[in-house]
């Protein structure tokens, strides 16, 4: 038998640390510290206490979302030794979290406009020498991280981070955001940090064999699991051939949720790669067997943990060529740098675009950053951008879950720019409260209506229609729904017929088809070329 094999197409690698799924934008040093101890912990403290109700409502539909663990009752002596285990092993990043909260409220307290020279002295001691003590131009104080020298400190370690390997043969998982994962005989545990080149080395076995006895032995496989990880191969060494698409028609595909791929004569673009392992399913999709050999650029429209996917990224950051993705302020920590982050994960060749930044692809091929309004609860968070894409004249605008709060925008950049073939647009219009994602990162707890007035939403009809109307596009794709099946493990959304992002995306498909504009909400998977109709 020949040791030349690949990975199956169905090897699904989950990225945790400490057992939990990577929410990327969550690994960066005070967000990991702060949902740790405010998120991960009460969790789990909690389905101790009951793991029987946990489990029972994990699995109520109308609950999808919530903080419920996925366990039953066996499996509550392992989540005890977990919570053991991560109290002493991360009580230093415990620490941390507490000290942000008790300095912040401290300071918001004290602080009346004066000097905040004083108060440098008032520091809990895991915060100095990592902040500058800041006023904004309304004279509210806050606490600046110096974000770079936290990477370089006891605050951010690999030794946590794993890669879990399975096969996966459907498309449920439990919640990311409340369920550890834990080991069985189907599951094997790959302990090498996230930057490790041999990850690449893995995951280009889709494509191009590998030795066997190479593979494990860089992977640090025991002897007692070769077994389990052989069931992960097929053994050829025949490669799999990836098509390289060189006409000068630009083609989309929509692989699900908001990624697009994007080609035009022999340049990939990839928009939020959030893709589908490829197993047999009812459901057609495109997967990573249907990626090109090699991609171009990859596009980051913001940080919220469905548009920006360490699972998938780290199965393509072999073939990726460069990264393209909004820079942030460096104000607020619920808003890190994602190139930064990124870096630290082994990616090379990031570049990071402001308001209407414009990147050359080609000669006949740029990328520019839009403004991206809303979503975001409110927060001052500036990591996000759209896209538009030309392509010898033809526009395409990739808004992610832009909401339109304020009209006028998009007059101006019809000014500019023009009239644009194609509009992508998220319409997920009925959006969580500002506590279900950045809840664990927040010092106070807000009032329950100020909280459930902070909705990270995208645009309703209205806010969607107005877009249209300045932009004047040829066709208005609705897109990053989360509906497709394989993406509740993150998202946690259970549409219904009647649902509100249901009724006004039909709203606006048809509104748009009136005015002869062609449109679709994208559902699972869709090919299109420009111009057609």
């Amino acid at each position: 038998m020949t040791t030349q094999c690949k990975i199956l197409p169905n090897l699904q690698l989950e990225p945790l640390s400490s057992q939990w799924y990577v929410c990327l934008p969550m690994l960066a040093p005070i967000p990991h510290a702060m949902v740790l101890s405010n998120s991960y912990i009460p969790i789990m403290q909690s389905y101790i206490e009951s793991p029987e109700d946990h489990l029972s409502l994990s699995q109520d539909l109308s609950m999808v979302g919530g903080p419920f663990m996925n366990y039953p009752e066996d499996r509550s002596e392992e989540i005890k030794k977990l919570l053991e285990h991560i109290k002493s092993s991360q009580s230093h990043l415990v620490e941390l979290s507490s000290a942000i909260k008790s300095f912040t409220i401290h300071l918001n307290q004290s602080a009346n406009g004066s000097s905040l020279e004083s108060e440098y002295t008032n520091l809990p001691e895991e915060l100095k020498g990592y902040v500058e003590l800041v006023y904004d131009m309304s004279n509210r104080p806050s606490l600046r991280f110096i974000e770079s020298l936290l990477y370089k400190s006891k605050y951010y370690s690999t030794d946590t981070q794993s890669v879990c390997c399975s096969l996966v043969h459907k498309d449920q998982r439990p919640f990311v955001l409340s369920t550890p994962r834990l080991l069985d005989d189907n599951h094997l545990q790959i302990n090498l940090p996230f930057h490790s080149q041999v990850y690449d080395d893995l995951c280009r076995m889709r494509e191009i064999p590998g030795d066997f006895n190479a593979i494990i032995e860089k992977l640090n496989i025991p002897e007692n699991k070769v077994e389990l990880f052989k069931s992960f191969v097929e053994f050829s060494d025949r490669p799999k051939q990836r098509e390289v698409y060189e006409s000068k028609k630009l083609r989309v595909r929509y692989f699900g949720h908001a990624c697009l791929l994007i080609e035009y004569n022999g340049i990939s673009i990839l928009t939020d790669p959030f893709i589908s392992y490829d197993y047999p399913t009812e459901n057609k999709r495109f997967t990573f067997s249907d990626l090109p050999p090699s991609i171009d650029y990859v596009l980051i429209t913001h940080g919220h943990l469905d548009h920006i996917v360490l699972e998938t990224l780290l199965q393509i950051r072999y073939k990726i060529k460069n990264i393209i993705l909004p820079k942030n302020s460096g104000a607020l920590y619920a808003d890190p740098s994602l190139k930064l982050l990124l870096q630290y994960l082994g990616f090379n060749s990031i570049l990071e675009v402001d308001d209407l930044e414009e990147i050359i692809v080609a000669q006949d091929l740029q990328v520019i950053a839009m403004p991206f309004l809303g979503e975001h609860h409110d927060l001052n968070i500036r990591a996000k951008a759209a896209y538009l894409i030309t392509v010898e004249g033809k526009k395409i605008y990739v808004a992610a879950d832009s909401s339109n709060l304020s009209p006028p925008l998009y007059d101006h950049l019809a000014n500019i720019y023009g009239k644009i073939d194609v509009l992508f647009l998220g319409m997920e219009c009925d959006g969580a409260p500002l506590s279900w994602f950045y809840g664990p990162l927040m010092p106070e707890k807000l009032d329950r209506d100020k909280d459930h007035s902070r909705q990270g939403s995208g645009s309703d009809f209205k806010k969607a229609i107005a877009i249209v109307d300045s932009l004047a596009p040829r066709a208005a794709y609705v897109y990053a729904m989360g509906m497709e099946p394989w993406f509740t493990y993150v998202l946690g959304l259970n549409y219904e017929k009647n649902s509100k992002q249901i009724l006004e995306s039909d709203k606006f498909v048809k509104e748009c088809n009136n005015r002869k504009i062609v449109s679709e909400r994208l559902f699972m998977k869709k090919e299109l070329f420009l111009g057609d109709s």
